[in-house]
């Protein structure tokens, strides 16, 4: 038996034949592997989840569920967990199917234990080299300055794997989540892991900026462009060249601007405002939302060929909420930043104050909890932190209150469908129309292009709406 081998964690059989399962698993076993055993997908997931195996070998065919199921929640568990499957040569096409759904491959019965134990060696020395990979990764990253992303949450942990797999390609990446997740916090971490990590890392809030604003910010403008432009001014995208651009709150980019991004997104060049030099630059795109964009695509209030351009790597990130067994992790880490920065010496943390952590929902996600902690490190004079220091009693009333009144409730629903769907488009479309005028200055022409109608189209529903004096 190697000494490499020693260390090697299990292997998860899975067969319902109590023969062919002991059979291989004295093969197995005669090399030096320790093996579980599980007759079906129930015990197979629950091996799983109590011993973290390094290889699975699941039959396809089980009495209590099946091995597509096994292969789904290991790769729950760990999408680099290597699973092979066994199937009868009638039933190679499954095999292949379960390839396609991850699997790293597949065994043709009766089973050949010399063909069995090289394939299961394979997968054990690729289980190893994608660990080291990863550990060199993080070991560079580091020495870079990547940012720290705490947690030990399997849905965290399917965050950063995808995350590191995205890293070596210069795919445009959606990152998705809450406000407060850390979406900014997950596309430093991106850059830092990517071969870009030495160029620049340029971040841009498309909802902070007004869309007035919001052209110039992103590509820049040319001397003599508007009334201020005294000088040619560089933007984002220029910014940006060679390393990352990180797109925040890409949902919130006005339509006007959504085809100049897609352009510059396609093509890597753009024009600066006033300007008619077509500028190529080498930028990898990283974008984020809190938005549902596939809703808004459906409403028409996004354009459909920008949301799949930006959404060819899309990375969900999950609230706290959803994965609670990191609170105590990440509270113990900004409570050590936080007395650092403020020259605090270390503070203990009660019980009292981490059962009121643990109950409370927290809808500002991670952002919220790091706030919390900075307020309970200044206001804490002793040394521990109590529940007194957190304020969270007023906070979780906040986050219980009832949500606020439906303004549907106030629609008028009357009448048939068609004469409900026209009153609701009216309202929509004065309410834009007015909104636009507002932020055009009054000028109808702007506002024409913004809203891509014609002005006389603008005109006619100007005066329908009653707008005319706007």
């Amino acid at each position: 038996m190697s000494p490499r081998r020693a260390v090697d964690p299990p292997i998860l059989l899975v067969e319902d034949k109590d023969s062919l399962r002991a059979m291989l698993r004295h093969a197995l076993e005669a090399q030096g592997h320790t093996v579980l055993e599980a007759r079906d997908q129930p015990e197979a997931v629950q091996a799983l989840n109590s011993s973290r195996p390094g290889v699975v070998l699941s039959d396809l065919r089980l009495p209590a569920g099946d091995g597509f199921g096994v292969l789904r929640a290991a790769k729950e568990l760990d999408p680099e967990l290597p699973v092979i499957v066994m199937t009868a040569y009638s039933s190679i096409q499954d095999a292949v199917k379960a390839i396609k759904d991850g699997a790293l491959d597949f065994l043709a019965k009766p089973v050949d234990p010399d063909h069995l134990l090289l394939m299961v060696e394979r997968a054990l020395v690729q289980r190893r080299m994608a660990a080291e990979n990863v550990l060199l990764k993080e070991e560079l990253a580091s020495r870079r300055g990547a940012p720290q992303i705490v947690g030990e949450d399997a849905k965290l942990k399917h965050v950063t794997v995808a995350l590191q797999r995205a890293a070596t390609t210069d795919t445009t990446v959606l990152l998705e989540g809450e406000s407060g997740t850390g979406k900014e916090l997950f596309a430093r971490a991106l850059h830092a892991l990517s071969p870009r990590a030495d160029g620049p890392f340029v971040a841009i809030n498309c909802a902070a900026i007004p869309e007035t604003l919001l052209e110039t910010e992103l590509f820049g403008h040319e001397k003599g462009a508007f009334t201020g432009a005294a000088a040619r001014k560089p933007g984002k995208f220029e910014l940006a060249h060679r390393g990352t651009l990180f797109l925040d709150e890409i949902g919130d980019l006005p339509l006007s601007l959504q085809a100049k991004i897609l352009r510059a997104l396609e093509e890597k060049a753009f024009e600066r405002v006033g300007g008619t030099a077509l500028l190529q630059v080498d930028v990898r795109v990283v974008a984020a939302t809190n938005r549902n964009l596939k809703a808004a695509v459906a409403a028409r209030q996004y354009r459909e060929d920008l949301y799949f351009r930006l959404s060819v790597f899309p990375i969900v990130i999950p609230p706290l909420r959803e994965r609670p067994a990191d609170i105590t992790m990440l509270v113990r880490h900004f409570i050590e930043r936080f007395c650092k920065d403020l020259n605090k010496k270390p503070l203990a943390l009660a019980p009292s104050a981490l059962e009121e952590l643990g109950a409370y929902p927290w809808p500002g996600n991670v952002r919220e909890l790091q706030n919390c902690i900075e307020r309970a490190v200044i206001l804490t004079e002793g040394d521990t932190i109590h529940a007194r220091h957190l304020n969270l009693s007023f906070r979780k009333d906040s986050a219980l209150a009832p949500p606020p009144d439906d303004p549907w409730n106030q629609f008028d629903l009357s009448g048939t469908l068609s004469e409900v769907s026209r009153r609701a488009v009216t309202e929509v479309e004065r309410r834009k129309i007015e909104k636009v005028l507002k932020e055009a200055g009054g000028n109808r022409n702007r506002t024409a292009e913004i809203l891509q109608v014609s002005f006389k189209a603008l005109l006619a529903k100007m005066k329908d709406y009653g707008l005319e004096g706007s």
